[in-house]
């Protein structure tokens, strides 16, 4: 088997730069896409009340499940590392600190921190990803991606 056509899984860096290559071409799509003036979740963002949402009790017309990039979390470390793809040794695009309210698109396995192996992709301007370990999540956890 030449290198070229082995799987992906065997070897963490391609996998973690075809990670960051898909999360480069979402975020593409994302800006090329028009905004939608009217999304369902009104202009109150601090409201988890379904009936604040859509006027009917109902989850905004999703049976409850939360729209993709509509995940949020809280920064615990004193100075986050967010980085180009779910690990370690991924370059940093930029540091996010305590207390922050991050915006939380998926989540997926990378190298661990302390134990945790769960990664973030954050939407907050920049697609980074950062260590779940040191993201809280308010409200449901993020979906997989």
């Amino acid at each position: 088997m030449s290198p070229l056509s082995a799987p992906a899984s065997r070897f963490p860096l391609v996998r973690g730069l075809a990670t960051a290559l898909a999360a480069g071409a979402l975020a593409t799509a994302v800006a090329v896409t028009p905004a939608v003036a009217n999304d369902g979740w009104g202009g109150d963002r601090g409201s988890t009340s379904g009936a604040a949402r859509d006027g009917n009790g109902g989850g905004g017309g999703n049976d409850g499940r939360q729209e993709q990039g509509r995940y949020r979390g809280v920064v615990t470390a004193d100075r986050l590392a967010l980085r180009t793809s779910p690990s370690r040794g991924a370059d940093v695009i930029r540091y996010a600190r305590r207390g922050e309210v991050v915006s939380i698109y998926c989540k997926t396995p990378g190298s661990e921190v302390k134990g945790n192996p769960l990664w973030y992709l954050l939407t907050d301007g920049t697609w980074a990803w950062g260590a779940a370990r040191y993201i809280d999540n308010v409200g449901p956890a993020p979906r997989w991606c």
